[in-house]
């Protein structure tokens, strides 16, 4: 095989040494793997555009154990301290983690952000450049919102789209079925009492999913169920 690779002119491939995986067939990553709730959180940014076609940005934050989305921010623009202010927001309301897993994005390595994760005493896990899958839960998340959610939606405003994706995150925390937790919702019973009071901060008491056609009426968005076909 080597003698016609050569004859033809082509470059004979160096032999590779075999590499340890950094990866386990859960998505989890060798280096740190979650073990209880509030062990290890991950963030990362997702985009998507409204209908005239400016970006829209959602920064999400799950618990890695508890396969439960934590917070979905929504701007068009993130900078690092607001994700500051998504993570202060979700330690209230959780606790402190005491690892943080994310890529090595400007957001994420700011000296602010990290001086204040230090004051809080949650240790920082940036994965390899270049290496999503070490940051295997977040993107089996980014893929299920990505696939579940944002490809079924036209957003018409940034008020249409925060609404939407708060009401989505709650059913994907309270409803969907997972694979990984014996086909039950990752946060049922912590979601019960909010939901039954304030209906998960959304504005709207109907269910996830929600066909809707979004038009104009009197200077205002209707998002009125429609038909399924």
């Amino acid at each position: 095989m080597e003698r016609i690779w050569r004859r033809e002119g082509l470059m004979v491939p160096q032999k590779q040494k075999p590499r340890r995986r950094l990866w386990l067939n859960d998505g989890s990553c060798v280096r740190l793997r979650p073990e209880r709730p509030n062990h290890v959180w991950a963030y990362d940014f997702m985009s998507a555009f409204t209908h005239d076609g400016r970006t829209v940005r959602f920064l999400n934050l799950i618990d890695e154990y508890k396969r439960e989305c934590l917070a979905i921010h929504v701007g068009r623009r993130i900078n690092s301290n607001q994700v500051i202010d998504v993570l202060a927001e979700a330690m209230i309301e959780h606790g402190i983690p005491e690892h943080i897993r994310s890529d090595n994005g400007p957001e994420f390595v700011a000296r602010e952000l990290r001086k204040w994760l230090a004051k809080t005493g949650a240790k920082t896990l940036y994965i390899e450049p270049g290496s999503p899958w070490e940051n295997g839960y977040c993107e089996s998340f980014n893929s299920k919102m990505r696939d579940e959610f944002l490809n079924g939606e036209l957003f018409y405003s940034l008020k249409e789209a925060r609404v939407l994706t708060e009401r989505w995150r709650v059913y994907f925390n309270t409803e969907r079925p997972h694979s990984s937790l014996d086909y039950k919702p990752p946060a049922p019973a912590a979601w019960q009492t909010e939901a039954s009071q304030r209906h998960g901060k959304v504005e709207s008491k109907e269910r996830f999913p929600l066909s809707h056609s979004a038009c104009y009426c009197d200077g205002q968005i209707s998002t009125s169920p429609a038909a399924l076909h």
